[in-house]
């Protein structure tokens, strides 16, 4: 038996209750991995609200990194004391130890801590589709950032800095704008002091942004659509603030925007793009491009009050639940 976090009912941070689960055994193709990290992530949050359903009961959890324990039977290519990590699918971190398909993971360099690769793996591989595949930053972009400050808001601002872009971001205090400016935002706006939409207008002298990059959702998307340039596009990929009002078609043809909501899965479908997601984000921190901050650090068996801190927005940079 091992420790888990486990969910028996939709609802607030209390529904996350610490317990004993049964592990078992890896079988054909299977790994079994003792937890050294873990990253919390939004899409936890929707997963324990039940806004993404999921059969009850279940342990939460889509990040970690650990060392290999046990392989099945016949599996070669993993062994016994590799540390390896694993972000995306399946759902299951919130656990001392886990079952998993040995095509999930991928090995770990050693020259990266396990609680810095913890926090960077989802984060990271988000921020490299949306950057280099959803849609490809070049010199000369002008792009805006919403929750410029928060995990993967972070990264995405360090790294649209180094690809030669103009980076806005939007944050809600002025600790953050000072993190945001760090991480290579040229232009911080504090939402809660000045409309976004016109901040955006002024900075670009009225011919908006090449693509927003929306993970707050209801709460700013209508403002996102008026950002955008001509041919502008409209990457919403998360909804901490509630879902968006529904979009009508007509709303994109005044200046001929895309709109995507896009999921990392779909970016990471064969094995080949995951090695080649995760390689490119490893090589990121190795040399300095990104800077990993691991803000805060909390139990595992605290996750609860982890994700009341997340919710309340009381945290910046990446969460990392140690089992």
């Amino acid at each position: 038996m091992v420790k888990a976090i486990v969910v028996h009912e939709f609802g607030g941070p209390e529904v996350l209750k610490w317990v004993d689960v049964e592990v078992g055994e890896p079988k054909d193709g299977e790994i079994r991995v003792k937890n050294k990290a873990i990253g919390l992530n939004f899409i936890d949050v929707y997963n324990r609200k039940g806004f993404y359903k999921s059969d009850l009961p279940f342990i939460p959890g889509r990040e970690a990194v650990g060392v290999v324990t046990a392989v099945g039977p016949g599996l070669t290519g993993r062994r016994v004391g590799d540390m390896v990590a694993y972000a995306g699918n399946p759902m299951g971190s919130y656990a001392e130890e886990q079952i998993l398909a040995a095509n999930v993971v991928v090995p770990v360099p050693q020259s990266i801590d396990p609680i810095v690769a913890a926090s960077i793996m989802l984060k990271g591989m988000t921020a490299q589709f949306l950057l280099r595949r959803c849609f490809k930053v070049e010199p000369g972009h002008t792009i805006l950032v919403h929750a410029a400050a928060g995990g993967v808001g972070s990264l995405l601002c360090q790294w649209a800095n180094a690809l030669g872009a103009t980076v806005i971001g939007t944050v809600s205090t002025e600790e953050k704008a000072a993190q945001a400016a760090e991480d290579g935002c040229h232009h911080v706006i504090i939402y809660t002091k000045e409309d976004f939409v016109a901040s955006v207008e002024k900075i670009t002298s009225g011919k908006g942004v090449n693509v927003v990059y929306d993970s707050v959702g209801k709460d700013t998307f209508k403002g996102s659509l008026q950002c955008l340039a001509q041919r502008g596009y409209m990457i919403s990929f998360g909804q901490s603030s509630g879902l968006p009002d529904p979009v009508l078609l007509s709303d994109l043809a005044p200046k001929s925007l895309f709109l995507t909501r896009p999921a990392l899965f779909h970016y990471n479908a064969t094995r080949d793009e995951l090695l080649e997601s995760a390689g490119e984000v490893f090589a990121c921190v190795n040399s300095g491009l990104l800077r990993v901050r691991v803000n805060h650090t909390y139990p595992l068996s605290e996750a609860a009050r982890a994700h009341a801190d997340l919710e309340a927005r009381k945290t910046s940079g990446s969460v990392v639940l140690i089992p």
